[in-house]
C-alpha cells in the first residue's frame, strides 16, 4: 500500500482545481444562490469531459479505469471550489445510468427510508436538486430503484440550509424500476461515503483558507489579528482537523482499492465522521475568525459552512457512523 500521493495524482488535483478556477469561480456559482436551478448544465458536462463522473469507470466501458485514491483528490478540489449539484451520485453511477458518465445526464440519489423512519408518514423525504435531476435513483439494503422525477409529487422548501443546494419534499416515495442488487448498494454506501468525505475535506480546507487571508489582511490595535495568539491558535486547530481528514480520506480511499490489507468499510465510516467534523467545526471556527462576518451573504465562509451541514446527513450521520465504529470494537 503506497500513502504516497504520485506526480499523476498531484497534477490530476491540480489539472481540476485549474479547471474549478477558470470556470467555476466563486462569483458564477454564487449567481445561482436560493434558486431552483443551482446546477449550470453546461458546466456539469465540462465536469463529464473532464473525467469526474467516470474517473473509476473501466476502461473497457468508456471510462478512465483509475482508483477511489485518485478520485478523492478531484472530489477533495471540488469539495474546495464548493462546486453544487450530485457529483457523487452521478459518479456512482457512471456505467448504470447512460449519459451520467459524460455529465450529460444529472443523477439523483435519495435513501428510502426504513420502515417506521422518516418518510413512513411523520415526515416527508427529501430530494435535493429535484428540478435539474434527469434521474432520481433511491437507495436501500434491498437494492438501487430508478424513478422519473417529472413524475413525483414534490413540494419546493423554502430558506433550505444551503442556498445552493435548494431541496423538494415528498409525501411519498414510490417503489421504482430495480437497477442494481444489494451488493452493489452495499459498495455505492462505502465509496459514496469516502467521495463525500473527500467534499468535506476540501470545504475544510476552504473554511481555513478564508480565515488566514483574513486574519492576515485585517489589523486591529495596529496589527494583522494572525498575530494574536488567540486567532493563531484558532487557525492552526482549523489546519490540523482539516490534515487529519484528508489523510483518513486517502487511507479509507486507498483501502478501498486494496481490501485485503484492511475493512474498507470501517475505513471510510471513520474517514465520513472525521471529514464531516473538520468541515463543520472549521466553518464554525472561520466565521468566528471573521468576527460574525460569516453570517453576512457577502463574506464566503457562511458557504463552506452550510454545505458542510448538509453534507454530513448524508452516506451516515455522526451519531450512526459512531455506532458502527463502536460495535466494530465491541466485537474486536
Amino acid at each position: 500500500m503506497d500513502f504516497e500521493v504520485s506526480e499523476f495524482e498531484a497534477e490530476l488535483a491540480g489539472g481540476i482545481r485549474r479547471l474549478c478556477e477558470g470556470r467555476f469561480p466563486l462569483d458564477t456559482i454564487r449567481s445561482r444562490e436560493s434558486t431552483d436551478h443551482a446546477i449550470d448544465r453546461d458546466g456539469w458536462r465540462e465536469l463529464g469531459d473532464a473525467g469526474v463522473f467516470h474517473l473509476c469507470l473501466a476502461e473497457e466501458a468508456g471510462g478512465v479505469g483509475l482508483g477511489l485514491a485518485e478520485a478523492a483528490l478531484v472530489f477533495e478540489e471540488l469539495g474546495r471550489a464548493l462546486i453544487p449539484g450530485p457529483l457523487v451520485a452521478s459518479h456512482l453511477a457512471a456505467g448504470l445510468i447512460d449519459g451520467a458518465d459524460d455529465g450529460s445526464v444529472v443523477v439523483g440519489l435519495v435513501e428510502r427510508p426504513a420502515p417506521g423512519a422518516v418518510g413512513t408518514g411523520v415526515l416527508p423525504v427529501v430530494v435535493e436538486h429535484l428540478a435539474d435531476l434527469d434521474v432520481l435513483l433511491v437507495l436501500s439494503d434491498q437494492g438501487i430503484e430508478r424513478l422519473d422525477p417529472a413524475t413525483l409529487d414534490a413540494t419546493p422548501l423554502p430558506r433550505p440550509m444551503d442556498p445552493l443546494t435548494p431541496v423538494w419534499a415528498l409525501s411519498t416515495l414510490p417503489v421504482g424500476e430495480p437497477v442494481a442488487d444489494a451488493e452493489i448498494a452495499a459498495w455505492w454506501r462505502r465509496d459514496g461515503a469516502v467521495l463525500t468525505a473527500a467534499l468535506q475535506v476540501g470545504m475544510a480546507q476552504l473554511a481555513c483558507d478564508l480565515a488566514v487571508e483574513y486574519a492576515k489582511g485585517r489589523v486591529q490595535f495596529g496589527r494583522p489579528i494572525g498575530g494574536f495568539q488567540a486567532v493563531k491558535h484558532i487557525c492552526s486547530d482549523m489546519a490540523v482537523r482539516a490534515e487529519v481528514a484528508r489523510i483518513a480520506v486517502q487511507a479509507a480511499a486507498v483501502t478501498v482499492d486494496q481490501p485485503d490489507v484492511g475493512d474498507a468499510v470501517l475505513a471510510a465510516a471513520g474517514a465520513k465522521l472525521l471529514a464531516d467534523e473538520a468541515a463543520v467545526t472549521n466553518g464554525r471556527s472561520s466565521i468566528q475568525v471573521h468576527g460574525g462576518m460569516g453570517f453576512t451573504w457577502e463574506v464566503p465562509v457562511h458557504l463552506a459552512y452550510k454545505r458542510a451541514r448538509v453534507l454530513a446527513t448524508t452516506f451516515g450521520t455522526a451519531d450512526a457512523l459512531a455506532e458502527e465504529l463502536a460495535d466494530s470494537l465491541a466485537g474486536a
